[in-house]
């Protein structure tokens, strides 16, 4: 599996999901359970760059909530259980599979556009030179 065997992408998987700092691999990435901190004691990095937006729950949902849909699906034709059977078993599946992994995906989506410099399209001057971005909105 030479996916597993790329360095980089370990050191993605490793820092995102431990929730430590893409540069060091010290510091933490969080300052709350999903806020992001401001910069990393350790070593310094701002994690200003880092914009995750709903990442974090897209994966969360396709990993848990659709394949649990199947599952329901499954027990409701099979065994035709009343509601509330679906209330106590389903329900908080769904809530502890996506609430528990969000914080992992967001260290994760944060770390990689960390590594891999992510930017906006046309902004890829940002990483070097920070005030790129207004100078371009300037001459607009």
């Amino acid at each position: 599996m030479a996916l597993f065997t790329n360095p980089k992408l370990r050191w993605i998987v490793w820092s995102g999901w431990n929730g430590l700092c893409p540069r060091c691999g010290k510091g933490p990435m969080f300052a709350g359970w999903l806020k992001l901190a401001k910069t990393c004691p350790a070593c310094g990095l701002d994690y200003s760059y880092a914009s995750t937006d709903d990442g974090p729950a897209f994966f969360a949902l396709c990993i848990t909530a659709f394949p649990l849909m199947f599952v329901v699906v499954w027990v409701q034709v099979r065994f035709d259980p009343p509601w509330w059977v679906h209330l106590l078993t389903s329900v908080p599946i769904l809530v502890l599979g996506c609430v528990a992994s969000l914080r992992p995906f967001k260290g994760w989506l944060a770390a990689s556009q960390y590594v891999n410099q992510a930017a906006e399209a046309g902004a890829a001057d940002v990483w070097t030179d920070p005030s790129a971005s207004a100078k371009a909105d300037d001459q607009t």
